[in-house]
């Protein structure tokens, strides 16, 4: 019996199940969407697809850099801080790295795609087999490589936090790895938005620029000796720079020595080795970041078993 794509995606739309692995259940039950859905169940398709639909907001953010220079980051999530500090899911976590490492995946469909190490099998089918065998949601949410240049990375609480700073420079690696783990720690402390000012783009900007002038505004209107606008347009400038001095990492305080921007603090390390370096690029990825996590109402679990 022959089958559609249609068929494919209704079947996918049943089952949970991946468009692939729906395309093969169909082949092998030539086309018989009953017979396609068993075959799905008895493979341990279905049920792993089941668990996709549960959140998944904790797990394990890896950070390293490779033989070759290249720096990854990547986030692996699961459902409970429990299976995350399980060997078997950080050695899957720290697979993935070397994969995206190795390969350098364009996206993470491209890295689902690509064949996980020591196996002949994909990397979607070796995430999809630790939902079965661990018994909870994971997934693979994001990943950053880095190539080329001087890579540092870092991770914090036991993989609460994942970091990485690409560095240019004409000095050897091995003399900006501490200043670049020094930058990596003030990433991970003071979460800059942005690398320098450069990097804001003009809407946020504009954006910040007219909160500062509504409350300059106000507290001018307040007060007892009310200020022209030409001076409240300089204080607006001066608020402005606190913005970059927050947001941007270049231009915060280096917190090591806080007398000193994290710019200058690159500028006399590299004044010290009689060469250059420039910070070009940063990233900073927390676990579970901008997820939803769900929230357990025991009080109405328990009425719910009680019946009331």
């Amino acid at each position: 019996m022959a089958f559609t794509a249609a068929d494919v995606k209704t079947l996918r739309e049943m089952t949970g199940v991946g468009m692939m692995d729906c395309k093969k259940a169909l082949t092998e039950s030539n086309g018989d969407m009953d017979a396609a859905v068993v075959y799905l169940r008895e493979k341990g398709l279905a049920a792993a697809a089941k668990k996709a639909d549960r959140i998944a907001a904790e797990g394990l953010v890896f950070a390293n850099v490779y033989e070759n220079g290249v720096g990854v980051v990547v986030e692996v999530n699961s459902e409970t801080d429990f299976v995350a500090k399980n060997d078997d899911f950080k050695k899957f976590v720290a697979d993935v790295a070397s994969v995206v490492a190795e390969h350098n995946p364009a996206d993470l469909d491209a890295l689902m795609g690509l064949t996980y190490p020591a196996s002949e099998f994909k990397v979607e089918d070796i995430q999809r087999e630790k939902v079965l065998v661990i018994g909870e949601n994971i997934r693979i949410r994001r990943f950053v490589r880095y190539d080329g240049g001087v890579n540092v990375s870092y991770i914090h609480g036991g993989g609460k936090v994942g970091v990485l700073v690409g560095m240019e420079t004409d000095i050897a690696a091995d003399k900006v790895q501490e200043l670049g783990k020094d930058i990596a720690m003030q990433i991970c402390a003071m979460s800059p938005r942005f690398l320098n000012r450069s990097e804001v783009n003009q809407d946020t900007l504009a954006q910040e620029r007219e909160i500062l002038l509504v409350q300059a505004r106000n507290e001018n209107a307040a007060s007892d000796k009310p200020k022209p606008d030409t001076i409240i347009e300089k204080m607006v400038d001066g608020r402005m720079n606190k913005f970059y001095q927050e947001n941007c990492l270049l231009d915060q305080a280096f917190v090591k020595e806080n007398k000193i921007s994290v710019q200058q603090h690159v500028d006399a390390v590299a004044k010290e080795n009689g060469g250059k370096i420039a910070v070009t690029r940063i990233v900073r990825i927390e676990k579970g970041e901008g997820i939803e996590k769900r929230q357990d109402d025991l009080a109405s679990e328990v009425a719910k078993m009680v019946g009331n």
